[in-house]
């Protein structure tokens, strides 16, 4: 104990503490797994005919932002103090080794992938307001550069160093790059890819309401390592994260349960999955700043301002499909409010808000809530129409109405043939054999 003791408090502080590394890797693979839970979520919103190409947009967004993020977005995000925009020290995951990141007890590559898998799931829910009838090459295109250019810019303004966070903008697990960006860019994509050619002619209903609450809940399941491993460690940041990642969405859920009931006398699996969802994004950036108490009265308040934007979207011309806006951008928006109001410093150690006598945290949070929004949609709004440019970002009518399932995979999510027989060259010598019999 006294050579520990002699040791500097700096060298004691770089160390790689088992513990919170052991931690951050299930939280990293919590993470992971949320992509695929978002890609049942999504596949049960949408018709049959589209559920697999809906499901593969959500898969194929861990290869492509996790390529660009291990190539140039990562370190666009967390190399340097730039005020807009990170450095290039580590690209190609120059310089990201097993020491422990500068400010916690955990190997560098583990800071790296725990990122990775956030850049990856916020690719993918974008997705959600141009299901049904986005070409999937172009998605792809898109996804790698709004990775890099839109998403890594938001996660150092929040994360990295960036004016935000410099400025004292509190965000502790992603309300800035991963909510209210995916929400707002999920509206640019939307005007910009145009309506599905049924919309607001018939009912686009959701095909499978099982699927959509099994997607739910593997999504609040992994939400406890998002929120909770976005203290780095074990320490009460990350314990006070995880438990309001618990309490929240279960206050969102009774509330939205209860505005069903109110607006349509039924209380319905989709809503109820909904919900779920909405209450993680409140808390998000909130979880380890807020006490348990005020993360239960954000879960109750900030359903009605989502749940409204929900039942008023339809009525617009914006096909934003699966309601990415409402659910991540206006709840994101919620959230980071919410810090400004109610943070206490007893429960953080960081800061108080407005109602424990610091109301510059609310000027703060609001600088962050007006400028996340405006960059998201500008950029993506313009990223879309460049492509667009160079190539079509929908393919014709015909494909809609065959579904993009058979289109795009030449598989479906759903076969209804009997399959295909294999004749052998001996066919009268033997029995045909079935390859395929769903």
């Amino acid at each position: 104990m006294d050579a520990l003791l002699d040791i500097p408090l700096i060298a004691q502080a770089t160390e790689v503490d088992t513990g919170d590394t052991a931690w951050m890797l299930a939280a990293t693979a919590l993470v992971l797994m949320m992509t695929i839970a978002l890609g049942v979520f999504y596949a049960g919103l949408v018709r049959s005919k589209n559920a697999l190409n809906t499901f593969m947009m959500c898969v194929s967004s861990i290869a492509i932002a996790g390529i660009t993020w291990a190539l140039i977005g990562y370190s666009l995000a967390f190399d340097g103090t730039g005020d807009l925009i990170g450095g290039l020290n580590y690209v190609g995951l120059h310089d990201v080794t097993f020491e422990p990141r500068d400010g916690t007890t955990i190997p560098h590559l583990v800071f790296f992938a725990f990122q990775a898998t956030f850049c990856i799931i916020t690719a993918a829910l974008i997705s959600g307001a141009v299901v049904e009838r986005m070409r999937f090459g172009a998605f792809l295109v898109f996804a790698a550069l709004w990775s890099v250019l839109v998403y890594s810019v938001m996660a150092h303004w929040a994360f990295g160093g960036g004016w935000l966070i410099e400025g004292g903008t509190l965000d502790f697990a992603g309300g800035v790059p991963v909510e209210m960006g995916s929400g707002f860019s999920a509206l640019a994509a939307a005007i910009v890819v145009g309506a599905r050619k049924d919309y607001g002619r018939q009912a686009l209903l959701p095909h499978n309401a099982v699927l959509v609450l099994l997607g739910g809940g593997l999504l609040w399941f992994g939400w406890f390592g998002f929120n909770g491993g976005s203290g780095f460690g074990t320490g009460d940041p990350s314990v006070l994260a995880f438990t309001n990642t618990l309490l929240c969405p279960a206050c969102t859920l009774f509330v939205w349960m209860l505005l069903d009931l109110i607006r349509g006398r039924r209380v319905t699996a989709v809503g109820a999955a909904t919900a779920i969802i909405v209450g993680c994004v409140l808390i998000t950036p909130a979880g380890g700043f807020i006490s348990p108490g005020w993360a239960m009265v954000l879960g109750a308040l900030g359903a009605f301002p989502v749940y409204a934007v929900i039942v008023w979207r339809p009525r617009t011309r914006v096909d934003e499909t699966l309601d990415v806006l409402a659910a991540h951008g206006i709840a994101g928006f919620t959230g980071i409010l919410a810090i400004g109001f109610v943070a206490q410093a007893s429960w953080n150690g960081v800061s108080d808000g407005l109602f424990y006598g610091n109301a510059a945290q609310l000027g703060d949070q609001a600088l962050a809530a007006a400028a996340t929004p405006a960059y998201a949609f500008g950029a993506t709004f313009v990223l879309l129409k460049v492509i667009g440019l160079v190539m079509p970002l929908r393919g014709p009518e015909d494909d809609e109405s065959v579904g993009m399932d058979a289109i795009y995979h030449g598989e479906e999510a759903y076969p209804t043939g009997e399959g295909a027989i294999l004749v052998s060259p001996e066919a009268g010598e033997e029995e045909p054999v079935p390859v395929a019999q769903p």
